[in-house]
Order: C-alpha cells, then structure tokens, then sequence
C-alpha cells in the first residue's frame, strides 16, 4: 500500500477511472452484440437500428478516450459491412 498522499490519491483516481471506461466498455459490447444477434436472425431493420446506437455508443466511447479513434472506426465499419450484407 501506498504511503505518499499523492500516491494514495492517484491510486483512488485510477480505480475511479478503471471503473468508468470498464462501464463504457460493457455499453459498447452490449450494442455490438445486439447486432450481431439481429445479422445472425437476417432482421434487416431491427440491424439497422441495432447499428445506428452502436456507432453513437462507439463514438462516444472514442472520444471518452476509451477507445483509439482507428478501433473506433474498425468497430463501425465491421459492424457497417455486416449489415449491409443482410439486404
């Protein structure tokens, strides 16, 4: 255990932080695999939705800092590409 105040404090902030992006993250697989679920069901518009919230739900987490901005876009595009391939 830390025994520095700074340290003590920069151990608090840490878990703080680790708990928000692991929430965000938990958001975004969420979103992803609904989906999935409904490309794997070949549910056209239920997808279609399904990906409109999941790229808000991705760019939200991007510019969070959560995610790199190129893993952001890797995300949408894969999801993009599977819907499209529904229709």
């Amino acid at each position: 255990m830390a025994n520095i105040k700074s340290a003590k404090k920069r151990i608090l902030v840490n878990e703080t932080k680790a708990a928000r992006n692991k929430s965000i993250k938990s958001k975004v697989k969420t979103c992803v695999k609904k989906v999935e679920t409904a490309v794997a069901n070949k549910d056209a518009e239920a997808a279609a939705a399904a990906l409109k919230v999941a790229t808000v739900e991705i760019n939200k987490a991007g510019s969070k800092g959560v995610y790199h901005k190129n893993t952001c876009s890797r995300k949408i595009s894969r999801l993009a590409k599977a819907v499209n391939g529904i229709a």
